[in-house]
C-alpha cells in the first residue's frame, strides 16, 4: 500500500470534514442571527394543529441547518412544559424534512467557488460594521466552507482508486440484496451516531458516491441509516428529562426506524422512481483530470432523502393522536412532581441562542409577576387587624422563589453568554441579568416591609390609621408603577420610561411629602419612637423599591 497516497487521502478527508463541519456551524449561527425574530414567532406559533407544526418543524430545521439542533431544542421545550408532546411530535417529523435541505444546498455545483467565496464573506465580516452584514457574511462564508471542505473530501475520495485495499473494502458494502442495503443502512446508521452529524456523514456519502467509490443505490441505502443515527442526539438530552420529553425523543427514534424499515421493503423499487426522476445513467460518467465523475449523483441523493422523509410525515400524520396516546401507556407518567426547577429554563434550548434569550425573557414576566401578587398580598396584610399567618407565609415563601429563579435565570443566561451569539443576544441577556437582580431586590423589600408591620404588632404596637392609610396609598401607586413595568418588558415597549415617567414621579414627591409630614407629627410626642422608626423604614423601603422598579425600565430601555 502507497503510504504517502494514504496519509495525503486521510489528511485531505479529515481537513475537509473539518471545514465541512465548520462551515455546517457557521451557517447555522449566521441564520440564526439574522432570523431570530422569525424563528421566535415561529416556535411561538406552534399548535396542536399537526400540519401547522410540521410547517414550523420544516422552516426552523432549514434555518438552523441542523435537525438534531431542532430535536434537542424541542425536548427542552416539551421538559420545560413551553411545548406539549403533540405539539413536539409535529414539529419533529418536521425536522426531518427540513433537514433534507443541505443536501440540495450541495447539489448547486459550486464546489469550485468554495474557496474564493469564503475568502470574499470573510472580508465583509471582518471589517462590516453592522450586525446584520456580519452575520450574513458568516452564513456565506459557511456556505464557502460547506463547498471548499466538500471539495477536499471528493479529492480525497478519489484516491482511493489508486489504492487496491481501500477499494476493495467499499465493494463488500452494495445494496444490490436486502440484505445489503440493511447493512449499508446500519453503517450510515453507526457512523452517524459516531459523529452525532447527519450532515458530515451525508457529505462523506456524497464524496464517495461522487467519485463512484460506491455506487448510487449504497450511498441511498447509507442515507437512510443516517436518518436513525441522528435521533441519537435527541435521545441523549432526554436522559434525566420529564416524562413528556422522553416521550418525544422516543417518538423521533420510532418514527425514524418504522421509515426506515417500510421504505427498504421496497428499496429496489424506490431507487428505481429516483433515478427516473434525476436520470441518474452511470454510463454517462465523465474523466475530468483523470477521477472518473457521475452525472447527478448528488442530485439523486438529495432527491433520495427528501422524498422518504416526506412521504414518511404524510404517512404518520393522520395516525398522531394515536402515536401520543400509545406513548403515552408505554411510558407512563410518574405520580410526583417531575421538575426539579423553579423556572422552564432548559440547557439544551442553549444550542439556540436567539430562543434561548426568548425563554429566560419569559421567566423575567413571572419574577414581575411574582412582585405583584406580592405587593398584593402586603397591601390585605397592611390593613388587617388580625394578621392572616397563612398569608404571610406565602408572601415570605414568593419571596424565596424569587430569589431561586434569580439563581436560576442567572446561571442561564451566564451559560448563555458564554458561548458564540450574536451582539444583540449578548446586550439582551446582559440586560436580563440586570433585571432578574432588580426584581429580585423588589421582593427582598417587599418582604421587609411586612416585616416591619409584623414586628410592631408583635411588639405590642401598630402604625397609626394615617399610617396605616398613607402606607396603603403607596402600595398601590407602586403596583400600578410595577404593573407598568412588567407589561412593558411583556411587549418589549423601549419608550417604558416615558410611559412610566409621571407616576414614578409621583410616587418620590410622596415619599418626600411623607417624611416631612411625620417629623411634623412627631413634635406632639403621640406617635412611640418604636412605630416612629418602623415608619421611617417603611418609607425607606417603598423608596428602594421604586428606584429598582425604575432600574428595570432603564435595563427594558437599554439604558445603562
Amino acid at each position: 500500500m502507497d503510504i504517502s497516497s494514504l496519509t495525503q487521502m486521510l489528511g485531505e478527508i479529515i481537513g475537509g470534514l473539518g471545514l465541512f463541519l465548520l462551515g455546517m456551524k457557521n451557517m447555522s449561527e449566521g441564520m440564526q442571527a439574522v432570523a431570530g425574530s422569525s424563528l421566535r414567532r415561529m416556535i411561538g406559533a406552534v399548535t396542536n394543529h399537526r400540519l401547522l407544526a410540521t410547517m414550523v418543524g420544516v422552516v426552523v430545521t432549514c434555518v438552523v441547518q441542523s435537525s438534531s439542533i431542532t430535536t434537542v431544542m424541542v425536548v427542552g421545550f416539551v421538559n420545560s412544559g413551553v411545548m406539549e408532546l403533540s405539539q413536539a411530535i409535529g414539529v419533529i417529523m418536521g425536522a426531518n424534512i427540513g433537514t433534507t435541505i443541505t443536501g440540495w444546498i450541495l447539489v448547486l455545483k459550486i464546489g469550485k467557488y468554495g474557496l474564493p467565496l469564503l475568502g470574499l464573506a470573510a472580508f465583509v465580516y471582518l471589517f462590516s460594521k453592522g450586525d446584520r452584514w456580519r452575520y450574513w457574511a458568516m452564513t456565506l462564508m459557511g456556505v464557502g466552507m460547506v463547498f471548499f471542505g466538500l471539495e477536499l473530501m471528493k479529492d480525497a475520495c478519489s484516491i482511493i482508486k489508486s489504492l487496491p485495499d481501500f477499494e476493495s473494502w467499499f465493494q463488500r458494502f452494495q445494496a444490490d440484496t436486502y440484505y445489503g442495503v440493511m447493512k449499508c443502512a446500519l453503517v450510515g446508521c453507526v457512523l452517524t451516531t459516531v459523529v452525532q452529524s447527519s450532515s458530515a456523514t451525508l457529505g462523506i456519502t456524497i464524496s464517495l458516491a461522487d467519485q463512484g467509490v460506491i455506487s448510487y443505490p449504497t450511498a441511498a441505502a447509507l442515507v437512510l441509516g443516517e436518518n436513525i443515527g441522528t435521533t441519537i442526539t435527541a435521545f441523549l438530552a432526554s436522559l434525566g428529562a420529564t416524562t413528556n420529553a422522553r416521550r418525544a425523543a422516543y417518538f423521533h427514534v420510532i418514527f425514524n426506524i418504522i421509515g426506515v424499515l417500510w421504505i427498504t421493503a421496497i428499496f429496489s423499487w424506490y431507487i428505481d422512481l429516483v433515478q427516473t426522476i434525476v436520470d441518474v445513467d452511470v454510463t454517462l460518467a465523465k474523466v475530468v483530470d483523470g477521477n472518473t465523475t457521475y452525472p447527478n449523483t448528488t442530485a439523486a441523493i438529495a432527491a433520495t432523502h427528501s422524498i422518504f422523509n416526506i412521504a414518511n410525515t404524510v404517512l404518520f400524520l393522520p395516525f398522531l393522536p394515536m402515536f401520543v396516546a400509545l406513548l403515552q401507556r408505554v411510558v407512563p407518567g410518574k405520580t410526583f412532581k417531575e421538575k426539579p426547577h423553579l423556572t422552564d429554563l432548559d440547557i439544551r434550548i442553549l444550542d439556540t441562542p436567539t430562543l434561548a434569550i426568548e425563554q429566560s425573557r419569559k421567566e423575567l414576566e413571572k419574577m414581575g409577576d411574582g412582585c405583584l401578587k406580592m405587593l398584593g398580598w402586603l397591601g390585605e396584610l397592611q390593613q388587617q387587624d388580625d394578621r392572616d399567618s397563612v398569608l404571610a407565609d406565602r408572601l415570605k415563601k414568593r419571596e424565596q422563589v424569587l430569589d431561586s429563579m434569580q439563581d436560576e435565570i442567572s446561571e442561564f443566561v451566564t451559560h448563555l453568554l458564554s458561548g458564540n451569539v450574536p451582539h444583540a443576544v449578548a446586550d439582551e441577556a446582559r440586560r436580563q441579568l440586570r433585571m432578574a437582580d432588580e426584581f429580585e431586590s423588589v421582593s427582598d423589600y417587599i418582604l421587609n416591609l411586612d416585616k416591619f408591620d409584623h414586628k410592631l404588632r408583635r411588639d405590642g404596637h401598630r402604625f397609626t390609621e394615617k399610617q396605616r392609610a398613607n402606607l396603603g396609598a403607596l402600595t398601590l401607586k407602586l403596583t400600578n408603577y410595577v404593573e407598568a413595568v412588567t407589561e412593558a418588558l411583556r411587549v418589549g415597549n423601549r419608550n417604558v420610561l416615558t410611559k412610566t415617567d409621571a407616576i414614578s414621579k409621583r410616587i418620590r414627591e410622596e415619599l418626600k411629602m411623607l417624611r416631612r409630614g411625620h417629623l411634623d407629627d412627631l413634635s406632639d410626642g403621640s406617635i412611640s419612637p418604636v412605630v416612629s422608626v418602623a415608619y421611617l423604614a417603611a418609607l425607606n423601603a417603598y423608596a428602594r423599591v421604586r428606584d429598582h422598579a425604575h432600574n428595570v425600565a432603564e435595563a427594558i430601555s437599554g439604558e445603562r
